[in-house]
């Protein structure tokens, strides 16, 4: 297990560290625009699937995106969380034409293109925040 750090001998400020968590909340708020603001959605499973969804830009396996949930246990569980995503419309569910057990998935286009936006705001208000936490430093 990591050690604590001797709040001595920390690298960033009080002011600094709290620069990081508020950009965590904009984050946060920017990643329920993707929702329409239905916080059902903001849970670590739903981040994992679609986040690895988007990563892999060709269909998958249903079986492999099981196990993008890390913090889903059951592969049953994981099925249903995947299940709401496909009736949301988030994700595409087709036969495998090379295997018909089984069934493939892939981020909707709709999907996609509302987290590219959202990754590259995110990536806007990383940049912005690490600029701000360095000017404090001066």
């Amino acid at each position: 297990m990591n050690q604590v750090p001797n709040p001595q001998n920390l690298a960033f400020s009080h002011a600094q560290h709290r620069e990081y968590l508020s950009l965590l909340d904009r984050l946060r708020d920017v990643w329920l625009t993707v929702f329409d603001g239905n916080t059902d959605f903001y849970q670590a499973h739903y981040w994992d699937l679609l986040a690895m969804m988007w990563w892999n830009e060709d269909p998958v396996r249903k079986t492999d995106a099981l196990g993008f949930m890390t913090s889903v246990k059951s592969p049953h569980t994981a099925a249903k969380y995947i299940d709401v995503t496909i009736a949301q419309g988030f994700i595409r569910e087709v036969e495998n034409p090379h295997d018909g057990r089984s069934r493939l998935l892939s981020l909707d286009p709709g999907m996609r293109a509302r987290m590219d936006g959202v990754l590259d705001g995110a990536l806007g208000q990383l940049m912005d925040t690490a600029q701000h936490i360095t000017s404090m430093a001066d």
